[in-house]
């Protein structure tokens, strides 16, 4: 019993990790560049996994989940990081990551479509609720104002489209290796692809040579290992921790994100914009409660 109850804690610093990317990544690209500081993000988090994780045996891999596993995985992941590194402003890349956090919706979704997930009705208004949150959100300062959403999004439709193109890919991502998988992990060769991704990305590009600081380096160190740290601690959490608390808190993350990003961007948030977080958490649970009839380990994967 002890033993799982620090493997479900380890979980749960998981999802405080997870929680803080956004201000972190945020942090990187404001130092090193959205495209540079997110190839050295990944690089050093790689490094990190290899020594927590270690490096796959990849014969032992089934060859479907290597291809759609490795080409799902890191377009989510630039999707991810870029979308935030082109934010326009603090404020606008904690709006793009709420964005991005329409994926357990579509997750649910997409389990139900493809892998014959049995719901109840309750996905229906879950889903909603988790879409209104999010115009909510971008609607700025006036909630639900669907001029302001479209204004807010013109302003910078390359990062809120790829935060929402993340939201799809990665609900893809989660319903195809759930079934093509086999019970292997491939985080560590994904990580690194993701990293050589982003430096041919960066070397094809003109964003210019990036400049290190002490700030800089800080934000990288914290970055890199809220991502390889993270995914490491969760899956000490899914495998012999409480699963049913950790996919209940998960699906707060939205909320602890937000208000991570706010103190370590200094952008204050306004009363409206917490009212969208927590409706895009609600969706989600109710999402998630549409499904309960599956196992608890299945809802957390």
């Amino acid at each position: 019993m002890h033993n799982r109850r620090k493997a479900t804690l380890i979980g749960l610093i998981a999802i405080v990790l997870w929680s803080s990317i956004v201000g972190l990544i945020r942090g990187v690209s404001e130092s090193l560049g959205a495209i540079g500081g997110a190839a050295m993000m990944y690089t050093v988090a790689s490094g990190l996994l290899l020594f927590t994780v270690g490096f796959p045996r990849l014969r032992e891999f089934p060859r479907a989940y290597l291809f759609w596993g490795s080409l799902l995985f890191v377009s989510y992941e630039l999707c991810l990081s870029l979308s935030i590194g082109y934010a326009n402003s603090a404020r606008q890349a904690i709006e793009v990551g709420m964005v991005n956090y329409l994926w357990p919706a579509f997750t649910i979704l997409s389990a139900i479509a493809f892998n014959k997930q049995k719901s109840s009705l309750l996905i229906v208004p879950g889903f909603l609720i988790a879409v209104l949150g999010i115009c909510w959100v971008l609607g700025g300062d006036q909630g639900l104002n669907p001029a302001g959403m479209v204004l807010n999004i013109r302003n910078n439709p390359l990062s809120y489209g790829l935060a929402f193109l993340g939201a799809v890919v990665w609900a893809a991502y989660c319903t195809v290796t759930s079934r093509i998988a086999g019970g292997k992990n491939g985080i560590t060769l994904f990580f690194m692809l993701t990293a050589a991704a982003l430096w041919v990305k960066y070397l094809g590009t003109d964003e210019g040579a990036m400049v290190f600081s002490y700030t800089a380096l800080i934000y990288l160190v914290l970055a890199a290992s809220a991502m390889g740290f993270g995914y490491a601690a969760w899956n000490v959490g899914i495998l012999h921790g409480n699963v049913t608390i950790l996919a209940g808190a998960s699906y707060f993350i939205p909320v602890f994100s937000a208000a991570l990003a706010a103190m370590v961007l200094s952008a204050p948030l306004s009363l409206v914009f917490w009212q969208g977080a927590s409706m895009v958490c609600a969706g989600s649970i109710l999402c998630w409660l549409a499904t309960r009839s599956r196992s608890p380990r299945d809802a957390a994967s």
